[in-house]
């Protein structure tokens, strides 16, 4: 018998607290080597994508997928959630909001252990769903006092800039530049669709934190080659997967301004094995990709949380 919950039901369940406890778990257990990840796999139809992303945890003692199609119509999420002892199927879960959330959570998880601790600015690029995660987690972590937002269209970041003020209870100003975003702030989050790096690290002051979330793919960049070449400290997810997807690391490799080895993973960090800040005026940066352990940790909070509250649907499979 497994639960089927509904993105509604993701929504109810699920607050950006819980996401980074999740996450945050997570990455513990894949630095201490009881966690496996694998690199997200894509294969094309005639006009769709498949994504498929799988993980196992021993000590959650859980193993699952997402797995996502892309198409002009749209993207579809589902994480599927099994027991790691039996192999039964826990969940079908519906897996939009979730893996918005997670992802959120991961750069709240990335700020909490490599920002300075009197972090209390934002400049944030990009105003789509995942950025309004994106700063949720970010204010969960850190005492945040003004925020500033630039994206392209400026009804955009208007809308984007009064809808998280209220939500939020802190000032997020709309700025014309993306230049105006960056200077000035202890922290900067880009969460964007770019092709091109839309942060320079020549705006870039000492004593930053930077979470770069929004490119998983080799062909895309939100921030320069300075901005790496600066970072005293780099972090990423999965250097796997950072391998085969983190655009934004690519151009710094090739011309040998860092290197894989000197790269380290933010569980790591998280587990106190590596230092995710050794100074105040050091610049930090922490890329994100995005990897299924995330995934499949928050699932399994949804789905307890799902059981207490009497919420999903059983459905029965495999009948006898």
């Amino acid at each position: 018998m497994a639960l089927l919950i509904t993105e509604r039901e993701v929504t109810e369940l699920l607050d950006i607290t819980t996401a980074i406890s999740a996450v945050e778990e997570v990455l513990r257990d894949q630095a201490q080597g009881v966690a496996t990840n694998r690199p997200r796999q894509r294969v094309n139809g005639s006009s769709a994508l498949l994504h498929v992303m799988p993980a196992a945890d021993r000590r959650l003692d859980v193993l699952g997928f997402k797995a996502y199609s892309t198409a002009r119509s749209g993207t579809r999420f589902l994480v599927m959630l099994y027991d790691g002892a039996t192999g039964n199927l826990l969940a079908i879960i519906e897996a939009d909001r979730l893996g918005q959330m997670r992802t959120g959570a991961a750069s709240g998880v990335a700020t909490k252990y490599m920002a300075r601790s009197d972090a209390d600015s934002v400049g944030i690029f990009g105003t789509g769903w995942q950025a309004e995660s994106q700063l949720l987690a970010v204010c969960a972590v850190r005492k945040i006092k003004h925020v500033k937002v630039f994206s392209r269209a400026p009804e955009n970041r208007n809308q984007f800039a009064g809808k998280m003020t209220s939500l939020l209870g802190v000032e997020v100003i709309p700025v014309a530049t993306p230049e105006e975003a960056a200077r000035g702030q202890s922290i900067i989050v880009t969460a964007t669709t770019a092709r091109e790096p839309v942060v320079h690290g020549d705006w870039i002051e000492p004593g930053t934190h930077v979470n770069a979330a929004g490119a998983n793919y080799l062909s895309k960049a939100e921030i320069d080659v300075k901005t790496i070449q600066k970072a005293s400290i780099i972090a990423v997810d999965s250097i796997e997967q950072a391998r085969i997807e983190a655009g934004d690391l690519l151009p710094a490799i090739e011309r040998g301004i860092i290197y894989w080895e000197t790269v380290t993973e933010l569980g790591r960090i998280v587990a106190g094995q590596v230092p995710g800040r050794t100074g105040a005026e050091q610049i930090t940066l922490f890329k994100s990709v995005g990897i299924a352990l995330w995934d499949i940790s928050t699932a399994l909070r949804v789905y307890n949380l799902a059981r207490e509250r009497g919420v999903g649907r059983n459905v029965e499979l495999w009948a006898g």
